[in-house]
């Protein structure tokens, strides 16, 4: 081949990005364009375990950091960091909008054994559909759903660009996870994959406000082999149908005692893994007695059953929040005194309960907080029928 062909083959050559994809997949796509396994494998590796990108065989653009936060906590520095995509086709260009941002959070952990961990929280999608009125992303509407490379870069930022060692990642940024699973669960894979960024599947834990079919397909999901070790948590928030329909409207079309089954069938699908059960405080809504006295009724089925094998893990765990007030809210966040009423009631209960404390609330990075000022209140999107480790004080 001469070097005028060499030219012209290489102008064909689409960019191959190896993020939101397995090593096997990187491999099958390079060979199509005359890129050797080994050559591949390298490039791979290189990419995700040193930072490499120059070494793969086209130029790959990983998205800039564009803004990024930082607050000073006990354990460390809580970062938040933005991705800017450009999307000149954007829904609100006519307001001058033509890009996409994603957020994350790097959240610093320091465990029982002393040991300092960071957990990166992730987005799945820019903006929400689910509505959930306490939510800063909800008041966004949901923009799109992110693709799985969209969701793999915001890893290899926080560990390339950010140059931190992340041990843990919640998809409990903004969006719905549910409401983009391919795509989620197509990054879980290249996330997992021990030839790329080798993250233990028991440290990914995917968060839902409580989309039944979504649950089902994970039910489905951690039955095969080296999924079954996925962390899962349910965004509850409400003791009662009542309260919880005002708060999240999925909860007029999958109520709580719906939520509750298939919870139960996920338990037992897992080996009794337990499942993070994540109640959002806020003051004059969902913080009274009864709420507690309610939530600790429904948490029985949860709690850990003394017939059961010792070690089977059949136990319970609820994690209170409290409410991190988003930009214009009705709400403040509760006093520490509202807080401990409501955990030691649901303790005398038996409920084991591990109250979060708040990391990242003056940079609106905490739980709830994410979302693009330029584009909140946007109309409502219906919802769409889709084919951890936290540093806390235990109780109970």
């Amino acid at each position: 081949m001469s070097i005028l062909d060499a030219m012209a083959r290489a102008d064909e050559i689409k960019p191959i990005s190896p993020f939101g994809l397995t090593l096997e997949a990187y491999q099958s796509l390079c060979k199509a364009q005359e890129v050797g396994r080994g050559r591949a494998q390298t490039a791979y590796e290189a990419i995700y375990r040193d930072g490499a990108t120059e070494s793969a065989p086209a130029k790959i653009v990983v998205p800039a950091i564009v803004t990024r936060h930082e607050e000073v906590v006990k354990e460390g520095v809580t970062i938040k960091f933005v991705q800017r995509l450009p999307n000149p086709e954007h829904r609100l260009k006519d307001r001058g909008i033509d890009f996409d941002d994603i957020e994350s959070v790097i959240i610093p952990m320091i465990g029982r054994s002393g040991r300092k961990t960071h957990t990166l929280c992730v987005s799945s999608q820019v903006g929400c559909a689910m509505g959930c009125d306490f939510c800063e992303t909800a008041q966004m509407g949901l923009i799109r759903s992110l693709r799985a490379e969209e969701i793999v870069a915001q890893w290899w930022a926080a560990r390339f660009i950010e140059g931190i060692q992340i041990d843990n990642i919640v998809f409990m940024g903004m969006g719905e996870p549910m409401d983009n699973l391919d795509e989620v669960l197509k990054a879980i894979d290249c996330l997992t994959d021990r030839n790329g960024p080798c993250i233990p599947m028991s440290g990914i834990t995917i968060s839902t406000v409580g989309r039944v079919d979504g649950l089902e397909r994970i039910k489905e999901q951690v039955q095969k082999p080296g999924w079954k070790r996925l962390g899962l948590a349910l965004s509850l928030n409400a003791s009662n149908d009542r309260v919880r329909s005002e708060l999240m409207p999925v909860n007029k079309k999958w109520n709580m005692q719906r939520l509750q089954d298939v919870l139960l069938e996920l338990r037992e699908v897992r080996g009794g893994r337990k499942i993070m059960i994540e109640y959002v405080l806020i003051p004059g809504v969902n913080c009274d007695d009864e709420h507690a006295d309610e939530l600790a009724e429904w948490m029985k089925p949860f709690l850990k059953d003394p017939t059961r094998d010792k070690g089977k893990g059949h136990g319970g765990l609820l994690n209170v929040i409290p409410y991190n007030p988003r930009r214009d809210s009705p709400w403040e966040a509760p006093s520490d005194e509202v807080v401990d009423r409501f955990v030691n009631r649901l303790v005398g209960h038996g409920v084991f309960v591990n109250c979060r404390r708040t990391k990242g609330r003056d940079t609106m990075a905490a739980c709830g907080q994410l979302g693009t000022a330029e584009i909140r209140k946007r109309k409502y999107v219906q919802m769409k029928t889709s084919a951890s480790e936290d540093q806390s004080t235990a109780h109970g």
